[in-house]
């Protein structure tokens, strides 16, 4: 049973008949008690009037994914299979994170009707989101009170990153074709593959000067390279204490998301063989042996309900993992953040095996420095200190990161993911990829 906002309405106009019958000599007490007595026999018969809804039929009807930030409908289905008519109020229980609107959806259903009711949401989290149980208040025909019903029926939906990154893919892929050889630029650097033969023209390198084509041909024949294809790129999304500090607008782990998916889109497109593996000491989410249109799909749908750790990553076991993945990896990306010399040492003591057998990237995610205050006080001093000491500590490892034989890359949320792919690129025109 429920009462709605009539009955304390109904409870305060009392106040007029219990102020005249005791100016009137009669027991104001009394009468406030008959009143009060009165008002709540009203109201358990009218929720005792109010049609049941236990026999209400729910079904739902929810897309199984959406993206984060992305408005999405839901659709219930409620159907009456008696005889009354049941009005009323429907909500269903998303949780907070989902953002399901406050307000309860009216419901006017007859007997043996089906009516459809459209919940729609707004996710503020990535992950799984869930809503097990569906409320209905039949409302009584006086509009004081009714009856509330939980049906339980479970929905779920899946929210996964929004890849915003992906604004930086068509320069990044119209630079790959340039490399590529599907524009008039040809590319050539050491290691990669003849692609075909055209003429030459001048200010073309005389080095890929084809001399049998030409004494075969009337005209100078040159050839052309493209960039190694089927080459194995490993992505690493540290998952441990360090990927749950706030950066920005929300934390390590899901600009390093950002990054991940954008070169894996690169990288797919250049024909590379893309493998991911989020670790801390166990494997949260690995996507290994798909390619092509179906590898973005199948990396957002494995990160959707990963969550940073709060234990410090087993690197030894890490890149244990990364040498299980593939035999021979080209490129191995690490994202992750190593910005105190000594929460690193094990780390840097473990990347060195690493980056003996591969081309190794270590993608940190960083605050943008705050503008110093004309004047600043006490506490614009300490911050400050602290951001210069937090620089001078990365900068310490990322130096220690290049003795090891890896690259060091750092920058913030926005700028981290064309960076990385722009190194992809720089590598792959190098011919060193």
């Amino acid at each position: 049973m429920y009462v709605t906002g009539r009955l304390p309405l109904l409870v305060a106009l009392g106040a007029v008949p219990v102020v005249l019958l005791s100016l009137a000599g009669v027991d104001a007490w009394a009468t406030a008690a008959g009143w009060l007595l009165l008002c709540l026999v009203a109201a358990v018969t009218d929720a005792a009037a109010a049609a049941s809804a236990r026999g209400l039929r729910v079904e739902r009807r929810i897309p199984r994914r959406t993206l984060l930030g992305q408005r999405v409908e839901t659709e219930l289905w409620l159907t009456n299979p008696g005889v009354r008519r049941i009005r009323g109020r429907v909500r269903d229980a998303w949780q907070p994170t989902a953002g399901a609107p406050p307000e309860r959806l009216p419901l006017d259903l007859p007997g043996g009707e089906r009516r459809r009711l459209v919940v729609p949401l707004l996710p503020r989290r990535r992950g799984e989101l869930h809503s097990d149980f569906v409320v209905v208040r039949s409302l009584g025909p006086l509009g004081l009170a009714g009856r509330q019903v939980r049906i339980d029926d479970r929905g779920a939906l899946r929210v996964l990153p929004p890849f915003t990154a992906r604004r930086h893919l068509p320069s990044r892929l119209a630079r790959l074709r340039e490399l590529d050889g599907s524009t008039s630029v040809q590319m050539r650097g050491q290691g990669t593959e003849f692609d075909s033969l055209r003429e030459y023209v001048r200010g073309d390198d005389v080095r890929s000067i084809d001399w049998r084509a030409t004494a075969r041909s009337s005209t100078t024949m040159l050839r052309t390279w493209r960039p190694e294809r089927d080459r194995h790129v490993v992505i690493l999304i540290d998952t441990g204490r360090t990927a749950a500090a706030r950066v920005g607008d929300g934390v390590r782990l899901d600009a390093a998301m950002e990054a991940a998916l954008l070169l894996a889109a690169l990288a797919t497109r250049a024909g590379d063989h893309t493998h991911l593996l989020m670790f801390d000491r166990v494997t949260r989410a690995r996507v290994t042996r798909v390619d092509g249109p179906a590898l973005l799909p199948a990396l957002v749908d494995a990160m959707a309900p990963v969550e940073p750790q709060l234990i410090d990553t087993d690197w030894d076991a890490a890149f244990a993992q990364i040498r299980a993945l593939t035999s021979r990896p080209s490129l191995v990306v690490l994202l992750t953040a190593q910005d105190a010399p000594e929460a690193a040492r094990g780390f840097l003591g473990s990347l060195p095996a690493l980056a003996h057998r591969a081309h190794v990237l270590v993608g940190t995610v960083t605050d943008e420095a705050a503008a110093p205050e004309p004047r600043p006080d006490a506490a614009d001093v300490y911050r400050e200190a602290a951001a210069a000491r937090t620089a001078r500590d990365a900068a310490s490892v990322a130096s220690a990161i290049a003795r090891a034989g890896a690259e060091a890359i750092a920058d913030t949320p926005d700028a981290l993911p064309p960076r990385i792919a722009d190194r992809y690129l720089a590598l792959k025109a190098a011919g060193r990829l």
